[in-house]
């Protein structure tokens, strides 16, 4: 049973009487729906629509076993460790006179993913299926002093299954503060709730998703002699440049690309290469998107 230690993630703890509706109003994914899943996977945008910040939400009852009490709900949410620190001043910005407190808890509880097996349990334990896809497995929020009793494998385990998965991860396969929901495939991995209400920069997005106007996209690709360019390095369709090449393991990667030059450089038989290498496009199952023909399907293994 691969258990990850996610050294590089942060804990964010929000709580109070207020909780559910302030991070309600801000961030992508509903909060404040009762009964809703935990964790929740979802972002904090900038009004212009693009992401500054990515998480995961992790529900935690407080003031009672339903949550309800005097102090309301308390919200863990595990993001890059990086930008921790800027998204408790971000919220904290945002929080004018709600009722609502926000502390980094890093230094109490850490971050854990795993996948073949289920979570651990325990009551300072917080942990659910990874609600971007049930094929990445579980997360979990544990006290820091138990990491080394749970944890037994590495962080490029988790990073090589979640590529080989297909799924992205900020930072990494995409640039906070550029990139648009749609481009990051949080529309297709449950990142964007679209019934809910308003929420900072949700005109973009909306517009985006009923106009059908995201023409960039993250796809999975298998590279040459199995060797994969550094991160960053220009996608190439021929001389034209398509796109970027984001975290790779083993010959497997993940790459941002214009759809559209895409489909040009396949239907012309041009070659894509990124590092001087060939790369092949694959289609994941859980995209609901067209890509363009001559794409092939994803298989994990």
């Amino acid at each position: 049973m691969p258990v990850v230690h996610l050294a590089d993630r942060a804990v964010l703890e929000v709580s109070g009487p207020q909780a559910a509706s302030f991070l309600d109003g801000l961030v992508t994914c509903d909060v404040d729906a009762e009964g809703c899943a935990s964790p929740l996977f979802g972002a904090l945008l900038t009004p212009q629509g693009k992401i500054l910040f990515d998480f995961l939400i992790h529900r935690v009852p407080r003031g009672g076993a339903e949550g309800e009490g005097e102090d309301g709900q308390a919200f863990l949410l595990d993001t890059p460790a990086a930008f921790a620190a800027d998204l408790a001043k971000r919220l904290t910005f945002y929080r004018l006179r709600a009722k609502v407190a926000i502390a980094d808890v890093s230094a109490e509880r850490a971050v854990l993913a795993g996948w073949d097996a289920p979570p651990p349990v325990g009551e300072a334990i917080v942990a659910g299926t990874d609600p971007r896809l049930a094929d990445l497995g579980w997360r979990a929020i544990v006290p820091r002093s138990s990491v080394a009793g749970l944890a037994d494998a590495q962080p490029q385990d988790y990073h090589a299954h979640r590529i080989a998965c297909g799924v992205p991860e900020g930072g990494k396969d995409y640039l906070f503060g550029e990139t648009f929901p749609h481009e990051a495939l949080m529309d297709q991995v449950a990142g964007v709730d679209f019934e809910k209400g308003c929420y900072v920069g949700q005109e973009v997005v909306s517009r985006m998703q009923h106009r059908g106007t995201a023409r960039t996209r993250i796809l999975p690709a298998t590279y040459e002699d199995d060797l994969a360019p550094e991160t960053g390095a220009d996608v190439l369709a021929g001389e034209r440049t398509i796109g970027k090449a984001g975290s790779s393991a083993g010959g497997r990667g993940l790459v941002m690309v214009r759809l559209d030059r895409v489909g040009d450089a396949l239907a012309e038989g041009v070659e894509i290469r990124a590092g001087g290498r060939k790369l092949t496009l694959l289609r994941p199952r859980f995209v609901r998107f067209e890509t363009p023909a001559g794409i092939e399907a994803l298989t994990k293994d």
